[in-house]
């Protein structure tokens, strides 16, 4: 009986190493899922900043209305967009000057507004960076 006891021991040893890495797994795997979930709306909605509406002419004989929510990665990069909320304003400006009315036709034209906006607003940060630009409203005349 002496002799089995070491043995009885090393494979409780055993039995408790795998039963702790196998939870340690199990926690880790839900981590992860949970991460591809992505944030939570009221986290979107804490790090996210609202231009308002703005109106400025287009290219050719034409004027947009058009207001933006822009989502950040973080609440220190919120803090340094709305620090810069003149810059974001230039920029869309800037940008939408360059669009022709017949431009502005069918499904495309938003998301590509949207993703020019994201990289040049990514350009002027220093502090976190824009997840997403969503075009809230907007108006072609």
């Amino acid at each position: 009986m002496k002799k089995n006891k070491p043995l009885t021991i090393m494979i409780i040893i055993l039995v408790v190493i795998t039963l702790v890495a196998a939870i340690a797994l199990v926690m880790v795997l839900n981590t992860k899922k949970d991460d591809s979930k992505g944030p939570s709306i009221d986290q979107i909605v804490k790090t996210s900043v609202e231009v308002p509406e703005i109106t400025t002419n287009l290219d050719e004989n034409g004027f947009i209305k058009i207001s933006f929510m822009i989502e950040t990665d973080s609440k220190s990069a919120k803090k340094e967009l709305e620090k810069r909320n003149f810059q974001v304003k230039n920029i869309i400006i800037k940008e939408l000057s360059q669009w022709k009315s017949s431009q502005m036709e069918g499904e495309q034209w938003m998301p590509n507004l949207e993703s020019k906006l994201k990289d040049k607003f990514n350009g002027i940060m220093q502090d976190g960076k824009v997840e997403e630009v969503l075009v809230t409203s907007s108006i072609i005349q």
